[in-house]
């Protein structure tokens, strides 16, 4: 019987962590579209949309507007989701035996792209959340466009650093 390694172990549980939030961050998005397709065709129902946020005032200021937050608050969502989609496909092609390849490399470098996406869509929408704010009193949740950015620039990192990785293992292998 295999022995199973302390890094194993913790790559198993943050593959189960990475499901649990890829689920979690699909289900809230979806109640977000979902409320605000409810709050289409019946417009009292934008006081009460997700989790007690309520832009009725907005849905009646601007429809466009309204919807603009909506979607940008649930496109930052799915992105969001999408990225844990890939953390989950990296922790599943990652073998401790040989962990510089390509396919996990262009999967981290993925994932730092996707945060870029969330990073653009929190600054739009931070953006869009102080207009409104100004024009019409409402508030709506804040994001955090620098800190996605900036982990963003992290990963990048950590996918260039594989990169090399891989040279190097290659450079040893022609060696040998």
């Amino acid at each position: 019987m295999e022995k199973i390694t302390k890094t194993e172990k913790v790559l198993k549980v943050m593959n189960i962590l990475a499901w649990i939030a890829f689920i979690g961050l699909m289900v809230e998005a979806g109640a977000i579209l979902t409320s605000y397709g409810v709050s289409y065709v019946y417009p009292n129902a934008a006081k009460n949309l997700y989790r007690g946020w309520s832009l009725y005032p907005l849905q009646q200021f601007s429809f466009f507007h309204y919807s603009l937050s909506v979607f940008f608050n649930a496109g930052i969502l799915a992105a969001k989701a999408f990225m844990c989609l890939l953390v989950i496909k990296t922790l599943s092609a990652v073998k401790l035996t040989s962990p510089f390849t390509l396919q996990v490399t262009a999967l981290i470098e993925q994932i730092s792209y996707i945060l870029v996406i969330v990073g653009l869509l929190a600054a739009f929408n931070d953006y869009h959340s102080r207009w409104v704010l100004q024009a019409t009193g409402v508030v709506e949740p804040k994001t955090d466009a620098f800190g996605h950015i900036f982990v963003a620039g992290l990963v990048f990192i950590i996918a260039q650093i594989f990169k090399r990785g891989i040279e190097l293992q290659a450079e040893n292998d022609l060696t040998v």
